[in-house]
């Protein structure tokens, strides 16, 4: 075969144009999405470097990291140029992001306010395609004790067990907790199911002494407080 057929890897461009130099030349900073996305991909195809194949990819979320971060396997392997490697590369580079931005959040400590929460649970629940469960164990002060995912289901939907989340308060001498959920449809509006596991959860608290505070919906943009609403 020809040259032409040749994959074109990072170290055939000019050196200017290689991300991994420019990197160690001018800081992480200084790159854009698309090259640190070619970081990941080490390599183009017969056609494309690594940046092109990278601005490729990206221009199928819109160039948004979040929907991005949407993406399953299957529909990375149906991008010209993209095997199974570099989609679990991807892969795994954007979920160290969604955890690091979460850690970073529950550092804070203490929560005021619905945002608080938010602000924990928006990095890693917004942008994945089914639904989670999760609950936030907080002291007498409100201080963060730690969060507990309790189920996961399909997008339809995930089934609650109000026993494990009160297990959990148990387990960790919890005086209040603070449930949070995801809708991948974007549609922050609670269901009835949504009410009725909320008034079922509440009321059951009380008899252990456990405060719940409140009921948030997580969505990629708008989020909800049944608290702030006036549910709870």
């Amino acid at each position: 075969m020809g040259n032409e057929y040749k994959r074109l890897t990072i170290k055939d461009w000019a050196v200017e144009d290689r991300p991994r130099e420019k990197m160690l030349k001018n800081g992480i900073s200084s790159l854009s999405d698309a090259e640190l996305v070619a970081i990941l991909l080490r390599s183009g195809n017969s056609t494309e470097t690594a940046v092109a194949l990278a601005q490729r990819v990206l221009s199928l979320s819109n160039n948004n990291l979040n929907e991005l971060g949407k993406f399953n396997i299957n529909q990375f392997t149906k991008i010209k140029g993209i095997g199974e490697a570099k989609a679990i590369s991807i892969m795994a580079a954007l979920e160290l992001g969604r955890r690091r931005k979460g850690e970073e959040r529950i550092q804070r400590n203490q929560i005021s306010s619905s945002q608080d929460v938010i602000d924990i649970f928006q990095p890693i629940l917004a942008d994945i395609p089914h639904e989670e469960f999760w609950v936030l164990l907080l002291n007498k002060s409100n201080k963060v004790i730690d969060r507990v995912r309790v189920s996961q289901g399909g997008v339809a939907g995930t089934i609650v067990d109000v026993r494990i989340i009160l297990k959990a308060a148990i387990e960790k001498l919890a005086s209040a907790v603070i449930v949070v959920h995801n809708h991948p449809s974007g549609n922050p509006n609670p269901s009835d199911k949504d009410i009725s596991i909320t008034k079922k959860l509440k009321e059951a608290s009380l008899l252990l002494d456990i405060t719940l505070l409140d009921h948030i919906i997580i969505t990629d943009s708008t989020c909800y407080s049944m608290a702030d609403e006036g549910i709870l």
